[in-house]
Protein backbone atom coordinates (compact mmCIF):
# COMPACT_ATOMS: atom_id res chain seq x y z
CA UNK A 1 0.00 0.00 0.00
CA UNK A 2 2.77 2.44 0.34
CA UNK A 3 3.76 2.26 -3.07
CA UNK A 4 0.42 2.66 -4.36
CA UNK A 5 0.63 5.67 -1.45
CA UNK A 6 3.52 7.45 -3.00
CA UNK A 7 1.64 7.03 -6.49
CA UNK A 8 -1.53 8.81 -5.47
CA UNK A 9 0.08 11.49 -3.93
CA UNK A 10 2.39 11.92 -6.11
CA UNK A 11 -0.63 11.89 -9.05
CA UNK A 12 -2.68 14.25 -6.29
CA UNK A 13 0.33 16.85 -5.96
CA UNK A 14 0.48 17.02 -9.93
CA UNK A 15 -3.42 17.62 -10.40
CA UNK A 16 -5.87 20.54 -10.98
CA UNK A 17 -7.81 20.99 -8.22
CA UNK A 18 -10.66 19.46 -9.56
CA UNK A 19 -8.66 16.48 -10.23
CA UNK A 20 -7.45 16.74 -6.89
CA UNK A 21 -11.24 16.53 -5.60
CA UNK A 22 -11.89 13.56 -7.19
CA UNK A 23 -9.09 11.62 -6.00
CA UNK A 24 -9.89 12.79 -2.75
CA UNK A 25 -13.68 11.74 -2.69
CA UNK A 26 -12.84 8.28 -4.48
CA UNK A 27 -9.78 6.79 -3.21
CA UNK A 28 -10.65 4.24 -0.95
CA UNK A 29 -8.49 2.45 1.77
CA UNK A 30 -6.45 5.53 2.59
CA UNK A 31 -5.90 5.94 6.52
CA UNK A 32 -6.63 9.05 8.25
CA UNK A 33 -2.97 10.08 8.13
CA UNK A 34 -2.74 9.52 4.28
CA UNK A 35 -5.82 11.89 4.33
CA UNK A 36 -4.47 14.33 5.52
CA UNK A 37 -0.67 14.26 4.19
CA UNK A 38 -2.93 14.77 1.17
CA UNK A 39 -4.67 18.07 2.55
CA UNK A 40 -1.08 19.59 2.70
CA UNK A 41 -0.98 19.58 -0.99
CA UNK A 42 -4.55 21.29 -1.67
CA UNK A 43 -4.84 24.73 -2.01
CA UNK A 44 -6.40 26.33 1.08
CA UNK A 45 -7.99 28.75 -1.14
CA UNK A 46 -10.28 25.86 -2.45
CA UNK A 47 -11.11 24.50 0.76
CA UNK A 48 -14.90 25.24 0.54
CA UNK A 49 -15.14 23.52 -2.78
CA UNK A 50 -14.16 20.33 -1.04
CA UNK A 51 -15.91 20.66 1.37
CA UNK A 52 -18.58 20.60 -0.97
CA UNK A 53 -17.86 17.32 -2.89
CA UNK A 54 -17.58 15.73 0.41
CA UNK A 55 -20.99 16.55 0.99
Amino acid sequence: MAADFEKIKNDFINADVDEKIRIYTTTEGLTTEQFRELLKYYPIKYLSKLEKALG
